[in-house]
């Protein structure tokens, strides 16, 4: 057993220090859970219960956790999953929240909007009364139009797209909603500045993802903050979800030898993109978001050294020094990617909000608990997590700093915060 620092101060209460088993998680399940199947859903559903069961029973809390465990980008999914399972592990083993267990439902939407949402609908019968989730920008804004319309406070690790809270066709904040992770504008804004103040480019080119909420976000927010900054954009090319041969739209770019190539894609597609730059002759510096994460995996460490993208996590750092451990003895493998720690900070800002909750004696699952727990975390000041401290904005997005991963010698490498 092994005491961990201080996770986080609770709403209306002094700071409370936990003490968890590092070891209490296991690779396959949690204490909180055991897997089962649905006949009426694709989704898969961890914690079995009887469908319409209280939120709160026998002393326990119920929520849901709703992400991609399968398909084409579960490599993003399963260490958020991962990393909820653990902080509810460690919260339970430290005697939960004012003594209840929280019990997580774990739900494979497989990164798409429509099994997110029949996933939601699935967990809502099944009595819970929050949502950590999804993990995908496109998966998580279907599920906060679904979460929305109940006020089920919702907070996502990883959907950066700022159409998550704020709707895009009205403009209205989703007040339910909330996440973990800085923004795909922000994003976009903060690699323009870097790529002109550290490191002194002129030029640019863009290579993005149509279609892609993600993507798009990202490049916009690039181009505005470039043209502010002075940065020429001397190309843009694009490709379509799916495509896998990135030769000519390389070759293209290549030609126009830019300082620095924006691709605000996701790991696999930058990996490709990387390999046909070099091998068209492409020596710039490649710029990524925080969908790079893992890119080390897809190309090799020749192509990309020297390739710079923003996080949300700095690995190896005093901060997550403990969670990183923690991680790896409950699943053998070191956390592999920003989006763990996400998530652990995630699990925590929900839990400060049925913290609040249960200190008002409200009961689980009812209009007001559900309103409780989302002024709660609306209104936290400055609240240590493992990626930084928790404040939120107006639009309900966190109030952080970047961090700076480098590719040095194959490996992810934080150069500092910016």
């Amino acid at each position: 057993m092994k005491n961990m620092k201080k996770l986080f101060c609770f709403v209306l209460a002094v700071a409370m220090l936990l003490s968890v088993m590092a070891g209490c998680a296991s690779k396959t399940g949690t204490t909180t859970s055991e897997t089962t199947e649905s006949s009426e859903s694709t989704s898969s559903e961890t914690a079995s219960t009887e469908s319409g069961e209280s939120a709160a029973s026998d002393g326990e809390i119920t929520i849901a956790f709703i992400g991609n465990t399968t398909g084409d980008y579960a490599q993003y999914g399963i260490p958020v999953r991962n990393a909820v399972m653990l902080y509810f592990d460690q919260l339970n083993a430290a005697g939960g929240i004012n003594g209840k267990k929280v019990v997580v439902k774990e739900y494979d939407d497989k990164g798409d909007g429509v099994e997110a949402v029949n996933a939601y609908n699935l967990a809502k019968e099944n009595g819970i009364t929050a949502v950590i989730g999804s993990v995908l920008t496109g998966a998580t804004i279907a599920l906060a139009d679904a979460t929305y319309e109940d006020n089920m406070p919702q907070i996502t690790a990883s959907a950066t797209a700022a159409g998550v809270t704020v709707m895009e066709d009205t403009g209205e904040v989703r007040q339910n909603v909330f996440r973990a992770c800085f923004i795909d504008p922000f994003q976009g804004q903060k690699m323009a500045d870097y790529a002109v103040e550290k490191l002194g480019a002129k030029t640019a080119a863009i290579f993005y993802e149509t279609g892609s909420d993600y993507s798009e976000g990202l490049m916009n927010a690039f181009v505005v903050e470039a043209e502010r900054m002075g940065l020429e954009i001397v190309d843009t090319e694009a490709f379509a979800t799916g495509d896998k041969d990135f030769k000519a739209q390389m070759t293209n770019i290549a030609s126009k030898n830019p300082d620095v190539v924006f691709c605000p894609i996701y790991y696999g597609e930058a990996g490709l993109a990387i390999q046909a730059a070099r091998q068209a002759g492409c020596t710039s510096t490649f710029l990524g978001g925080d969908g790079f994460g893992s890119v080390k995996d897809y190309a090799s460490a020749e192509e990309l050294e020297g390739t710079v993208y923003c996080s949300g996590y700095a690995p190896g750092t005093e901060d997550v020094a403990q969670f990183e451990k923690d991680y790896k003895a409950a699943y053998g493998e070191d956390v592999p990617n920003m989006f763990a720690p996400l998530a652990y900070d995630a699990s925590m800002i929900m839990a400060y909000g049925l913290k609040a909750a249960e200190d008002a004696g409200l009961t689980a699952g009812t209009d007001e608990y559900k309103q409780a727990v989302i002024d709660a975390i609306k209104t936290m000041d400055g609240v240590k997590g493992i990626t930084g401290s928790y404040s939120f904005d107006s639009d309900n997005n966190p109030i952080k700093s970047v961090a700076i991963i480098e590719l040095t010698g194959g490996e992810e490498v934080f150069k500092e915060m910016f």
